[in-house]
């Protein structure tokens, strides 16, 4: 943006202390026309007097409060963009109340192929790590995901350390380590390595969950899928088949510890049987719950003392234009209704929290 005389800024835990107080200074004081960062931005420290547009990707990875507090800075509230290939629950269900507008982007870029996804039990795992023997063959690349870094005696789950291990018996000096415990030059030397093609076998906890593209790595393995989110799991898919068909069909595999549960049973499911991301999220919106619209939960079953969100949903159109109409004409009866139902449920701060989307 700079050849076009806009001042762009960016905002992360990178900085030192001295370029983080320089930069908060001259966001305060309007020397910077626009700031693109990380959580380090979500921060009362950070202020931004006139503030007139958020953007916030990957959605799901804050909280509703975070977004609150980037988006209602100054006097006026700035518009806000969120963008998400899964939204969580509660964003899902304010487009139902009519509170977001939403535009969908149902394809996929250009060439590339949808992601096969197989789940297996756990007692498959050593085939599955034999099976990558022909990935590695046809010179592509493999993420293994894991829920922990480290194994302790309290848990059931494999860690990513023990994983490592394992693989690294099988194929030597292929395989790398990746987690969040690491230090930043650490992990950015072994993102480079695999993306490079120097290691073929990335062993990982879900740090790469979002912002990592090796477009030639083509097969996913998630171990203990139960354990994980619709919307993480289909963030973690998203990881491969990247670089089109020129590096051969994607391919995610689930690994899973039986018996499964009714609720993760529904995930797997629902995982193998599309790739669309905003059908994912109706499918999670669905098993979770819709979360608080007025209030920071979010997903969730609705703590209601008067709808049933599943039984009602065709009557909200009906109430949100009510609340349209007593909005633009507070003297009314309905409007004053309204005012006394806020405070009567003590939802009044709840509303604020609208804003964040």
């Amino acid at each position: 943006m700079e050849p076009l005389g806009i001042r762009v800024a960016i905002l992360s835990g990178t900085l030192t202390a001295a370029e983080k107080r320089q930069l908060k200074k001259e966001l305060k004081g309007g020397a910077v026309d626009v700031v693109i960062g990380t959580h380090a931005l979500v921060q009362k420290s950070v202020v931004i007097p006139n503030l007139g547009l958020a953007v916030v990707d990957e959605q799901h990875r804050f909280g509703v409060t975070q977004r609150l507090n980037l988006g209602v800075q100054g006097e006026e509230v700035p518009d806000m963009l969120i963008m998400t290939a899964t939204p969580i629950p509660r964003s899902l269900a304010l487009t139902y109340y009519g509170d977001m507008e939403v535009s969908s982007i149902r394809e996929k870029p250009a060439g590339r192929p949808p992601v096969t996804t197989v789940a297996k039990p756990v007692e498959k795992l050593d085939d599955v790590a034999l099976a990558i023997k022909r990935k590695l063959a046809k010179n592509e690349q493999v993420f293994w995901v894991c829920p922990l870094v480290e194994g302790n005696e309290e848990s059931d789950r494999t860690a990513a350390t023990e994983r490592f291990e394992h693989l690294r018996r099988i194929y030597g000096e292929a395989v790398a380590l990746l987690h969040g415990k690491m230090k930043g030059e650490e992990k950015d030397e072994v993102l480079r390595r695999f993306r490079d093609g120097e290691t073929k076998i990335l062993v990982s906890t879900t740090v790469i969950e979002v912002g990592i593209d090796v477009p030639q790595a083509t097969l996913i393995v998630i171990e203990h899928a139960e354990r994980f989110g619709l919307a993480q799991l289909h963030q973690l898919r998203g990881r491969v088949g990247r670089g089109g068909e020129q590096y051969g069909a994607a391919s995610c595999v689930l690994l899973y510890r039986s018996p499964l549960s009714d609720y993760a049973h529904a995930r797997v499911d629902a995982l193998r049987e599309t790739n669309d991301g905003f059908l994912l999220a109706e499918k999670d919106l669905e098993l979770r719950g819709p979360g608080e619209v007025l209030g920071t939960r979010q997903a969730g079953q609705v703590q209601s003392k008067l709808v049933d969100f599943a039984a009602h949903k065709d009557l909200i159109p009906l109430a949100r234009a009510a609340a349209l109409e007593a909005l633009a004409n507070p003297q009314t009866p309905q409007a004053k209704a309204a005012e006394w139902l806020l405070d009567a449920f003590e939802k009044r701060e709840g509303a604020a929290l609208l804003k964040a989307g």
